[in-house]
């Protein structure tokens, strides 16, 4: 049942009857008493909502009137949005001409008729709240009600021994051993058990409870279920009962209590167990409840404490706390499995395979795998398994009455305000990456959420989201790069679990996707907040809005959703969408809208008109690439707090007096210029700016007396900043004089996280960071373009750089000088950037050293401590890599003077890309990496030669972990047929790749059958690019000597004309480009294991073999561009029809056979995914074509096919 949620609806809307601005309003134009009558009505129905809320779950009359009175809330809201719009409207107005004023008289907006207009539409909604409030006055309502009482539940220590418990048993070692070392603690420690509900908190802990070692080391165990009471008293007196095994008849003094629990227990080293914790008071933990149940036990005593909220554990645990996880996907099955096929249910192949379905849906929860594995115990039909797996878990009996109440206890404990955040998310559709900022701005516009005190809506929404992370209710937060053409941010990032999303769905009221109203799951009336998603198309003249009236949300991300003009007439607060159409007569939602997402769309300009919208708080532009100009009324938009510009490369300047916009927290992008109104100095008065701030056109600014107008040492909720001399990171200083005070004026604040510079044309940047204070948070630093200098800031000292981008640094020839090791008091190696995880040095061409003392000689003391990924690219002066004892990454590009063997110190590499440029080394081991698993090279031969005695003096082969290798290039490859002893043993250093690309190896003629020998246990081949490869030219029974591989691509070779006969490992074989193939393998027919099979743009081939009947295993078939094949043998036409996916695409006589009423229509017709196409063959061989991947992603989208090259 939907929770109604009246009482924020009803704070808002008293709280903007009461708003100074309203009062102003309703005062000028005598219409005050209607809107204190309004105020009062709303805050008497308020006090009476919690009783209300209580007695409507019996009271199906009562519960119809909170619906109805939540309608007629949310049109006060509206009507009281529209005095507050229209104060802004006139504030904004000052200023204006009076010939602009007259004519207003006489417009839309003259006095008269909002006078008339808003008193008719007040009248209306106090007139309606009235009769609603007679006839609440009749139900006997209380004032401030208690909050309906929750269900406690008892839980005790008994485990069932018949009980079978999956994939706990990590869980119970690492919480055993936490218990069981702190023998030594004399203070009593709180170790937390913390995760959402059902997830066998309770479960793991009966687990450790029950273990004999915990039995044997405490001398007492004790197990409460505490629930809702959380009271001094009635936990300390359970206590004392569960360690007398007798009733405390003591009363309830507190003193009393203490000195018996003194008494039972002493010095005893105990185990206290507190289950199903919700507490979130500090002050009842730490001033009440833990002085009296520390103060006793001996050395070692532990209390374990489950809990729901990470707030809980972090007051209570000492000892950190153990989150516990969903199950792994094989522990959900066996669970699931053992519940469902337990009652006569037979495991069935065809059931197991619908079973796998239902499990995934509970996402490792183990309550919901035992309820949904127990129900379909009951159901012997696959058509029955199927509409349970078709349907959601919270749909179906099990999950209704059994999941969702176990998950809405947490729901219960959320205030008012979380519960509206948290239901509005279920207008997302399952497994959805919100945006921590875009979902902030949405509960914003919705008037969800409300300042507190010194917090404002954004902190306050932080707040929130933070709150509902820690309460399980949000998950999977993760930090994400957003990349455009010329920039990137970082974003958080946070997914629901799907049954938290089914309890979103259950408390929610008019939260629906385009599917569901669609389908008519949902009622159009009822409407509040939609989402369309961006695979659906939204048709010209679809209707779909037809009947909504009261539509606040619609997210249509997506460029097929372009016909969205009915939604014009709605009161909406956010709309996120690409259609240009519908922001150029933006007046009829004017008054309403908090939130507007236009990223992506190919607009050049927005219209004057989009300043009409007075309580904008979000304008979102992130991608806008060919946008040019802001309005130049933007800046009377004074409620706007978020302004994105992310990408927006074609921007030439801003708006003229952005200062006055003195309400944002976020403006991304600022573009210098210089007249008046237009410079750097707009940015004074904008002090409340945070996060990212991108500055371009700095050689625009006249002085560094004009830069320090930007007072940029002065926004400290800056995190990242970026200083860009032209309009591109890609602009390049000329001859122009620069004027470096610019620079030093631009400083910013010493809390900064990340800093970019580009484009600076003056001498020196040191100065830019002359204090080193500046560097105590810096965590990234990226320079650029900076032909002039010669050194750059003295970043090395820094103790948080975890990343470092030097590039196009034409007079860079060391990275640190003047380094004074003695000084600093290192004797041995000197530790630069003590926190580095990467560095990136890119086209610095007379760079020789990383570091020189201050005598200006080398310094090779230099050490890396925490360095794992290493990128140097053009570079051609630097001969050498400093140590790093934990290098993981190391890509190496053009740097001639950089011979292989300079690598063999580094010892930790897993990943190495080396592209031979540098001096050959002929003595050059292998096995100086031993831990290497990823390997890309281009001339394999003339770097890597090992010498033949010292390979069979070792006694393993020296690359045992290397699982993927990359060939590109030449001198990859032997040139004769027999191989030497040399190259024998350099392949025998590869046994153990799984993994082989070669890519563009101009030498390989034959099939490399001898090399390939040694790759015993190969699983992928690739071959691309690689045009003089033929193989023999004539029939043959070669075989490729790869029992295990499993999947053949070969792209691009276009003089090959035979494949060799294949192993029936093989699962997947994609072909594309090969022109004058002429056959494929001999035996392809026998392979019975092989799932997929794709030919494209093979102009040569001109039929399949016969005896294809073996491919029983054959899933997906594609023939694209291989206009000679006309027909399909016999044995596969027999497997046409057990396909999941057939593609025939530019194959005119194939294509013709397989439609409707062609030869082979009868054997296709029952292939779910098929496309077919009879268009010609247009590609000639000479034209660059489009790959496997391309090739069946665009034809087969819903096959899924995976084709990596």
């Amino acid at each position: 049942m939907a929770d109604l949620l009246l009482l924020p609806v009803v704070r808002t809307a008293a709280g903007k009857a009461a708003d100074a601005v309203v009062r102003r309003m309703t005062g000028m134009w005598g219409i005050d008493d209607d809107r204190l009558k309004l105020e009062r009505q709303l805050l008497a129905v308020q006090c009476k909502l919690a009783d209300a809320e209580i007695k409507s779950e019996t009271n199906q009359y009562i519960r119809r009137w909170m619906k109805d009175f939540r309608t007629v809330a949310y049109e006060a809201n509206d009507v009281l949005d529209g005095f507050q719009y229209e104060a802004l409207r006139r504030e904004a107005r000052i200023g204006e001409s009076k010939t602009r004023k007259v004519l207003n008289q006489f417009t839309s907006r003259s006095p008269l008729l909002f006078r008339l207009t808003m008193s008719r539409d007040l009248n209306n909604v106090l007139e309606k709240i009235n009769n609603l409030v007679e006839e609440m006055n009749k139900f006997g309502l209380v004032e401030h009600a208690e909050p309906p009482q929750l269900i406690c539940r008892q839980t005790h220590s008994g485990l069932d021994d018949s009980a079978d418990i999956f994939g706990r048993d990590d869980d119970k070692g690492v919480v055993l051993k936490l218990l069981l070392g702190q023998h030594n603690q004399r203070k009593v420690q709180v170790l937390p058990i913390f995760g959402m509900g059902g997830l066998g908190k309770t479960t793991l802990a009966k687990m450790v409870y029950n273990n004999h070692r915990v039995q044997q080391h405490f001398q007492l165990t004790m197990w409460h279920c505490v629930s809702e009471n959380f009271e001094a008293v009635a936990v300390v007196k359970s206590i004392i009962e569960l360690a007398t095994k007798g009733r405390c008849e003591l009363p309830d003094t507190v003193e009393l209590l203490r000195v018996r629990l003194q008494e039972v227990i002493g010095q005893k080293r105990y185990m206290l167990v507190l289950d199903d914790v919700w507490n979130e008071e500090v002050r009842k933990w730490e001033d009440e409840l833990k002085p009296l149940l520390c103060s006793v036990g001996g050395p070692g005593s532990v209390i374990l404490v489950t809990c729901r909220s990470r707030q809980v554990a972090s007051i209570m645990g000492t000892v950190g706390l153990h989150e516990l996880p969903c199950l792994r996907e094989d522990d959900s099955w066996e669970l699931f499995s053992k519940k469902a096929f337990s009652r006569g249910v037979e495991e069935q192949a065809e059931l197991v395979t619908i079973g796998k379905r239902i499990a995934k849906k509970c996402r490792g929860l183990p309550l919901a795998l035992k309820i949904m594995g127990g129900l379909m115990s009951s159901k012997q039909q696959v058509q029955e398994w199927e509409a349970i797996a078709e349907s959601n878990i919270g749909d179906n009996i099990g999950g209704k009455y059994e999941i969702l109440p176990i998950l809405k206890l947490s729901y219960r404990h959320l205030s008012a305000e979380m519960k509206q955040c948290f239901a509005f998310c279920a207008v997302f559709a399952k497994d959805y990456e919100m945006e921590k900022d875009i979902l902030i701005q949405l509960w914003m516009a919705n008037g969800f959420i409300q300042e507190e005190g010194t917090m404002d809506l954004a902190q306050k929404g932080e707040y929130i989201f933070y709150d509902l992370v820690w309460r399980s209710f949000l998950q999977d937060v993760k930090v994400n790069l957003r990349r455009f053409i010329a920039t990137s941010y970082e974003s958080i990032g946070c997914k629901m679990h799907d049954l938290m999303h089914d309890l979103a769905k259950d408390v929610a009221h008019g939260c629906v996707t385009i599917e569901e109203l669609i389908q008519q799951k949902a009622s159009i009336q009822h409407v509040r907040h939609m989402w369309i998603d961006a695979q659906y198309e939204l048709k010209p003249n679809s209707r779909v809005f037809k009947g909504m009236t009261s539509l606040h949300t619609l997210l249509a991300p997506s460029k097929s959703h372009k016909d969205l003009m009915e939604v014009k007439g709605m009161p909406l607060r956010a709309l996120h969408c690409y259609s240009s159409s519908i922001i150029h007569s933006p007046v009829r939602h004017a008054k309403h809208l908090r939130y507007l997402d236009l990223s992506w769309s190919d607009i050049f300009t927005l219209p004057d008109s989009i300043s009409v919208l007075y309580n904008l708080q979000t304008l979102r532009l992130d991608g806008c690439s060919k946008l040019q100009h802001l309005p130049e009324g933007i800046s009377t938009m004074r409620k706007l707090i978020h302004l994105y510009l992310f990408g927006c490369d074609s921007l030439e300047r801003m708006p003229p007096n952005i200062s006055l916009l003195n309400n944002l927290h976020t403006l991304t992008t600022f573009v210098v210029d210089t007249e008046a109104g237009y410079g750097i100095e707009e940015l004074k008065d904008l002090c409340q700016l945070g996060n990212r701030l991108e500055l371009y056109n700095l050689r625009k600014i006249r002085s560094g007396q004009n830069a320090k107008k930007a007072s940029l040492h002065q926004k400290h909720n800056l995190s990242e900043l970026l200083l860009c001399w032209g309009r591109r990171k890609s602009y390049e200083p000329g001859e122009e004089f620069c004027n470096e005070e610019v620079l030093v004026s631009l400083t910013p604040h010493s809390k900064l996280k990340v800093l970019e510079v580009y484009g600076y044309g003056g001498l020196e940047i040191s100065h830019l960071m002359g204090d080193p204070q500046m560097f105590r948070c810096l965590r990234k630093f990226y320079i650029s373009n900076c032909p002039r200098c010669k050194t750059l800031p003295i970043v090395w000292i820094s103790m948080s750089l975890e990343y470092l981008s030097v590039a196009n640094m034409g007079n860079l020839t060391t990275l640190w000088k003047s380094i004074k090791a003695e000084a600093e008091g290192y004797s041995t190696l000197l530790q630069f950037f003590p926190k580095l995880k990467e560095i990136v040095l890119d086209e610095l061409p007379i760079l020789e050293r990383w570091a020189e003392n201050c005598a200006g000689e080398p310094n090779s003391l230099v050490m890396f401590p925490l360095l794992e990924k290493l990128t140097i690219i053009k570079c051609p002066k630097l001969a050498s890599v400093p140590g790093s004892p934990v290098l993981k990454d190391l890509f190496i590009k053009e740097c001639c003077s950089l011979p292989i063997s300079s690598l063999a110190h580094l010892r930790t590499l897993i990943y190495l890309a080396y592209d031979g440029t540098g001096p050959v080394s002929t003595s050059m081991s292998l096995g100086s990496w031993p831990s290497l698993v990823n390997l890309e090279v281009t001339s394999l031969a003339t770097m890597m030669m090992v010498p033949l005695e010292d390979r069979q003096n070792q006694s393993q082969i020296p690359l045992e972990a290397l699982r993927s290798l990359t060939l590109n290039g030449p001198n990859c490859f032997a040139k004769t047929p027999v191989l030497s002893k040399l190259h024998h043993v350099l392949w025998e250093c590869f046994a153990f790749v799984e993994e082989l690309k070669i890519f563009g190896c101009g030498e390989l003629v034959r099939w490399p059958v001898e090399e390939l020998q040694s790759l015993a246990h190969l699983r992928y081949l690739a071959i691309s690019l690689c045009d003089n490869l033929k193989g023999k030219g004539s029939s043959s029974e070669e075989t490729l000597p790869l029992p295990q591989l499993e999947r053949l691509h070969i792209e691009g070779c276009i003089s090959l004309l035979e494949i060799p006969k294949l192993l029936p490992s093989l699962e997947q074989l994609a072909i594309s480009s090969c022109m004058n193939l002429e056959a494929l393998p001999s035996n392809l027919g026998d392979l019975a294991k092989l799932r997929e099979l794709s030919l494209h743009s093979c102009e040569g081939l001109k039929v399949l073999p016969d005896g294809m009947d073996g491919l029983t295993s054959l899933e997906k078939l594609a023939i694209g561009y291989c206009p000679r094949i006309e027909k399909l043998p016999e044995g596969l036409l027999q497997q046409l029809p057990a396909l999941k996916c057939l593609c025939i695409l530019g194959c005119p006589n194939l294509g013709q056979r397989c439609r409707e009423g062609g030869e082979y229509s009868h054997l296709v017709s029952s292939i779910p995914d098929k496309v077919i196409r009879l268009e010609e063959y247009r590609v000639t061989s000479t034209q660059k074509e489009p790959n496997t991947k391309k090739f069946l992603r665009r034809l087969l989208p819903s096959c899924g096919a995976d084709y990596n090259n």
